[in-house]
C-alpha cells in the first residue's frame, strides 16, 4: 500500500506533463513585420482548419481599439477582407483581458486566432486614455495569457509584430515597449510548439 500510495504522485504529475504537452503542440506564435503576411497566415490556419473537418469552428480575437478615424477605417478593412477570406470565422472585439476572452472560447473544436499581441501590449502599456500599467498588472496578465494557453482544449495561433531587429528607439517610453513586447515574446514562444516567422509573404519556421 505505501508503495502504490508513493507512486500516485508521480503518475499525477506525468498525467500533467502529458497534457501539458499535447496543449503545447495545438500552439503555434506568427511573427513578422508590418505587411509580412502574418495575419493572412494566421487567416489560412483557421481557413485550413475550418476546412479539416465538419463541425469545427474558428474565432479572431481582436485586440484593437478604434481610437481614431483612420483606425476605425483600419478595423472595418481587415472586417471586410477577413469575411471574404474566411468567412466561417468569428470575431470577438476588443479583447483586452486575452486570457478571459481564450478560456471563454477555447474548445476541442475551435481554432482560436488571437491577432495581435502587438496592439494589446499598446492597450496595457501605452492606453489611449488612463494610466499604464504599471509592471506588476502587466507581467500578472502575461502570465494569464501563458496559463491560459497551455491550458486551451484546442489549438490557438497568435500573431504579433517583431519590432525589435532595428535600433534602440530614442524615447524612454518607446524603448520600454520594445522590451517588454520582447520579453512577451518569448514568454509566449515558450509554451507554443510552432513558431514562424512572416518576411515578404512567405513563412519561415522557426520551430516546427
Amino acid at each position: 500500500a505505501a508503495s502504490h500510495a508513493a507512486l500516485q504522485p508521480a503518475l499525477s504529475l506525468s498525467d500533467d506533463r502529458a497534457m501539458r504537452m499535447e496543449n503545447h503542440q495545438r500552439c503555434e506564435f506568427i511573427l513578422g513585420g508590418q505587411r509580412s503576411g502574418k495575419s493572412r497566415c494566421g487567416e489560412r490556419r483557421a481557413a485550413d482548419w475550418l476546412a479539416g473537418a465538419p463541425g469545427r469552428r474558428a474565432v479572431l480575437l481582436a485586440t484593437a481599439l478604434a481610437g481614431d478615424g483612420e483606425m476605425r477605417e483600419r478595423i472595418e478593412r481587415h472586417r471586410l477582407d477577413r469575411l471574404e477570406r474566411v468567412p466561417a470565422m468569428a470575431t470577438d472585439e476588443d479583447c483586452l483581458d486575452l486570457a478571459a476572452a481564450l478560456r471563454r472560447h477555447a474548445a476541442p473544436d475551435t481554432l482560436v486566432l488571437v491577432d495581435c499581441l502587438t496592439l494589446w501590449t499598446t492597450r496595457w502599456l501605452m492606453p489611449l486614455e488612463g494610466e499604464p500599467a504599471d509592471a506588476t498588472r502587466w507581467q500578472a496578465a502575461c502570465d494569464a495569457l501563458a496559463a491560459a494557453l497551455q491550458q486551451a482544449p484546442g489549438p490557438v495561433v497568435l500573431v504579433s509584430n517583431e519590432i525589435g531587429l532595428g535600433l534602440a528607439p530614442l524615447s524612454r517610453e518607446a524603448r520600454h515597449f520594445v522590451d517588454a513586447l520582447g520579453r512577451l515574446h518569448q514568454q509566449v514562444a515558450a509554451v507554443c510548439a510552432r513558431v514562424t516567422l512572416m518576411v515578404a509573404g512567405l513563412e519561415m519556421a522557426v520551430r516546427r
